[in-house]
Parts: structure tokens; C-alpha cells; sequence
């Protein structure tokens, strides 16, 4: 079984007073003595006796940068050093050369003097996304996060995070501004953040770099807009013979899509959807599933046909309602696939807009009732303040007529 490490939380080490050794794994301990004061030491073994290496009081050096301390000694040692043995002494001030009758100044022993190395842009990078991904709503935007670094900073991740500046933002960002806008411009915002959580962690100090106003504005063309345009969207008076086709196509991914169509969903919604959610007429997704806050959906009688046809004879709670082949969350390439096979040069994100177009042409519908079957924000902070009901009985309405459109190619056959 591996070791833990990495035991220990900022948190945990300011609250610790009781005497001793407090270990935070792989040789860290935290060391507090009688009198309450704390420091760092490094414990290991060399040529089969045991060595304590002092890393620092804990009011000078951060859990981090104890961490980043270890690991260059276990780097020494993995080498064949020493690392106490390679230490520089460092030696107290003579006094005015001698003593005062004329003789030697005497010399105070030697003692070892460990400089914690300076974290990186990398190191401070995975210390605040591993800070923040319990609030994000899936793994995809931890990967997101990393893909950035890697792809498009390698070339100043290894740098010292204090050490930064405009020059090595502008290096990263300059190379992607005008061909790859919307990957510079999450570059850009990523760095923005990192840069000040190492502030706060006092890591480094000065202005934020990769601050866009008053700092790269002025450096920087504005990015194109939306270099990706609107996703494709299927006019709606196709939808019903689409629906149709669908409905005879076989496979999860086809009901998956069925159900993304009916309750005008994004595809996330759908591929991370669990019977847990599903509360008889009603989709009820938690915040940390939603764009801006928890959403209630109505389901049609449409909606609830389908649901009724995949659900097995026992479900859990986190059951996903649209399982992949072999049980877990369903590639989020399996609609676009499916979409493609059937009626291709679309996607299923376009089905929205095939909603929202079908809603203002064809019904009279109030435009705040069909962006709120979108998942949209309506009005300011006032206005959804006195709409707390979130228009439930009016969305139904709404879906319950777009599910009988939908479906009315098959009720013609």
C-alpha cells in the first residue's frame, strides 16, 4: 500500500500546538517544540543512520515551499549526496577582526543553512487547481486547466512564480491572440488568477502581469470575436421528420439525444443526468451541475415517455439515466455521432437555438418563459428576486407544446 503524503493543510499546520513531530509524509514533519515555537525538518536516512534536516521556521517558510525543500533533497539523495553534507556554513560576523586583548575572534560552529527553492509557475499552477476543483463542476474543466499550462505556457511553467513578468505573460499570449482567440483568452484569465494566489500566499509581490486593464491592454490588439461561430442549428421545420429517424435508431446515445431535443438541455446536462434527479414531472439539478445556479426543468409527457422506456427495474440515486457501454458517463462525443450519422452538418447544442427559433416564431410565449427553458439568466438581481417560482407552470406549457411538435412526425405516420 503507497504512503500517504502530503497530509497536511495550511489550515491543519497554523492550528497544531501540540509538542512534537507532526508528519506530513514522505519524511516532512512540522516540529513543534515545548516553548510553541515551530519549524520545518526534512528526516532520512544516510548510509543507514538517521538525519534530521532543518528546512526552517515555520513563520519563514509555507507548507509549500517545505514540500518543494524535500524534494530537492530526496533528488540529492536519489543521486548519491548528501544534502546536509553539501550545505554552505554560514558563519556569525568577527568583532572588528579579534578579541578585544588581540587574539582570535572565536568562531560560533558551523550550522546548515537550507534555502527552501522558489515554487514555480507549474508547482503554484496544480496547488491552486487542486484548491479550487471541488467547486467545478466536472473533470473537464480541471483538464482544461492543465491543457493550458501545458500546451501553451511550457515555456515559462518551470520559471519561479515570483520572477513572472509582463515579458514572459506577453511570450505565451502573443503567439495564440489572433489565431487561437479563445484559448489565449482562458491563458490570459488563468494566469491573472494564479498570479494573485501566489500573492496571497505571499509567494510573490507587485502587480498582476497578466492584468488585462491598465496593463495588457495596452499591449494587445483586441481578439476576434466569437472565432468559432454559433453552433449549427437544424431549422425547426425539419425537426419533427428528424425526431422520427431518431426514434427508430437504436443505442443510448440515440435516447441521450431524444431527451437533450425534448428538454432543450445543454449535452453536459444530459451526459452527467441521474435518477436521483429525476423527481416524477421534474428535472432537479443542483448548482454544481449548472452554468449560474440550481435549475428546475419540467418534463413533457414526451420527456417522461422516453425516461419510462430506458429506466431498469433498480436504480441508485447516482445511477447516470444514460450510462455508456460499460456503465459509466457516455463519451461526450456520442450524440454529436449520432447527430452526424442522421442529419449531418449539426450539433446538439444547436438544438437550442432549433427551440428558441421554433418558440418566438411559431407560439406567443413571453421571452422571458423561453429563455428560462433554456437555463438562461432573466433580468437583473431585482426582477428574479419577485420570479422565485421560476415560471414552472408556464415552461411546462411551453416544453409540453414543443414536445408534441417534436413528436408530431410520428404521430402523422
Amino acid at each position: 500500500m503507497a504512503l500517504k503524503i502530503n497530509k497536511l493543510t495550511d489550515r491543519s499546520v497554523r492550528g497544531l500546538k501540540s509538542e512534537g513531530y507532526h508528519s506530513d509524509g514522505d519524511g516532512l514533519y512540522l516540529v513543534v517544540n515545548r516553548t510553541g515555537a515551530r519549524s520545518w525538518v526534512y528526516r532520512y536516512r544516510s548510509n543507514g543512520a538517521r538525519r534530521d534536516m532543518g528546512l526552517g521556521s515555520f513563520l519563514d517558510v509555507s507548507l509549500v515551499n517545505a514540500r518543494l525543500a524535500r524534494d530537492e533533497a530526496k533528488q540529492a539523495i536519489a543521486s548519491g549526496q548528501d544534502p546536509l553534507a553539501r550545505k554552505e556554513p554560514v558563519h556569525p560576523a568577527r568583532n572588528g577582526g579579534g578579541r578585544p586583548g588581540g587574539g582570535e575572534a572565536l568562531e560560533t560552529p558551523a550550522v546548515a543553512v537550507v534555502v527552501p527553492p522558489r515554487p514555480t509557475l507549474h508547482a503554484c499552477w496544480k496547488d491552486y487547481v487542486k484548491g479550487q476543483e471541488g467547486s467545478w463542476r466536472g473533470r473537464k474543466t480541471k483538464a482544461s486547466w492543465m491543457r493550458s499550462i501545458e500546451r501553451h505556457a511550457v515555456s515559462i511553467k518551470d520559471k519561479p512564480i515570483d520572477q513572472i513578468d509582463v515579458d514572459d505573460v506577453l511570450s505565451v499570449l502573443q503567439p495564440l491572440w489572433l489565431t487561437k482567440a479563445e484559448s489565449a483568452g482562458k491563458l490570459r484569465e488563468r494566469l491573472e488568477r494564479v498570479l494573485d494566489y501566489a500573492r496571497v500566499k505571499k509567494l510573490r509581490s507587485g502587480a498582476n502581469p497578466a492584468l488585462w486593464k491598465g496593463n495588457l491592454i495596452h499591449l494587445l490588439p483586441p481578439r476576434p470575436k466569437l472565432q468559432r461561430g454559433h453552433m449549427p442549428a437544424m431549422p425547426y421545420p425539419e425537426i419533427p421528420a428528424f425526431m422520427k429517424r431518431l426514434a427508430n435508431s437504436q443505442g443510448m446515445s440515440a435516447r441521450a439525444l431524444e431527451y437533450t431535443v425534448l428538454t432543450v438541455a445543454r449535452e453536459t446536462m444530459t451526459l452527467e443526468a441521474t435518477w436521483g434527479e429525476i423527481r416524477e414531472d421534474v428535472w432537479d439539478l443542483h448548482q454544481s451541475r449548472m452554468k449560474e445556479r440550481a435549475f428546475r426543468q419540467p418534463l413533457s409527457s414526451g420527456a417522461q415517455a422516453l425516461l419510462k422506456a430506458v429506466r431498469p427495474a433498480r436504480v441508485r440515486p447516482n445511477q447516470l439515466v444514460f450510462p455508456g457501454v460499460k456503465g459509466g458517463p457516455m463519451s461526450n462525443m456520442a450524440m454529436d455521432k449520432m447527430l452526424r450519422e442522421l442529419a449531418p452538418g449539426f450539433t446538439p447544442h444547436g438544438m437550442r437555438s432549433s427551440f428558441r427559433d421554433w418558440a418566438g416564431d411559431e407560439t406567443d410565449y413571453a421571452r422571458e418563459t423561453i429563455e428560462e427553458c433554456l437555463a438562461h439568466v432573466v433580468g437583473d438581481e431585482t426582477e428574479r428576486a419577485y420570479r422565485r417560482s421560476d415560471a414552472l407552470r408556464k415552461r411546462r406549457e411551453v416544453l409540453e407544446a414543443w414536445s408534441a411538435y417534436c413528436l408530431s412526425g410520428m404521430a402523422a405516420a
